[in-house]
């Protein structure tokens, strides 16, 4: 294992700085997801996903001890349109029912839960999901920088806070990573257990050392 690689931690156990990433799972959603591991860990936060669980009773089960076992949730409402995968024409409901699940854990567990929501457009989270309103999210624009920008006005600390363009030089680094990791992987989607793992890792390397060079 490369020096500075961070071992995942057993799901459900809990985790002062681990946070619980609730997006979408595909193509489209590809560079907010890089976004959002490359400032999470430049930030020194665990991310976690619920990746590769099987479906049914048991997923569930992992979802809810994920979320118990992170501090803090962060739950990107950013994909409303409808899923125009056949067979059937339908929006998503995984995002906002996490939302719920993490919205239910931290009203009875403030000192151990936090969840904060992102979106792409201003006030459009006032039509999709009216019972959040009095809840500003966090607009990202749809951009990278954008979930940066976003990411430190939540996570603020009084020394060392990094700068935007630090935290998209580690973006940059994991993107340009990104082909030998699926490579290396054997897989065409990052959103796989070992791709994100890997991501995390170099992620975390190319926040403690800009000048790192990886191999080739």
């Amino acid at each position: 294992m490369l020096e500075g690689a961070t071992v995942p931690p057993k799901a459900g156990s809990f985790t002062s700085n681990a946070v619980f990433l609730n997006i979408p799972y595909d193509q489209r959603f590809r560079s907010l997801y890089l976004a959002y591991i490359a400032g999470l860990v430049h930030l020194g936060f665990v991310p976690r996903m619920p990746l590769a669980l099987p479906s049914g009773t048991r997923r569930l089960d992992k979802i809810l001890a994920e979320i118990h076992g992170c501090r803090y949730s962060i739950h990107d409402l950013s994909r409303v349109g409808l899923d125009r995968n056949p067979r059937f024409t339908t929006p998503r409901f995984n995002m906002p029912f996490e939302l719920g699940l993490a919205v239910a854990w931290g009203k009875s567990n403030p000192k151990k839960h936090r969840w904060f929501v992102f979106e792409e457009k201003e006030y459009r989270i006032l039509q999709s999901l009216s019972d959040l309103n009095g809840i500003d999210p966090q607009i990202h624009d749809g951009q990278a920088a954008g979930v940066m920008r976003e990411l430190l006005s939540i996570f603020r600390r009084p020394l060392n806070q990094p700068t935007v363009p630090e935290m998209m030089r580690t973006f940059n680094t994991i993107s340009r990573r990104s082909a030998k990791i699926l490579a290396e992987a054997d897989s065409k989607s990052l959103f796989q257990a070992r791709a994100f793992q890997d991501l995390c890792n170099d992620a975390k390397i190319a926040a403690v050392n800009p000048k790192f060079k990886f191999l080739k």
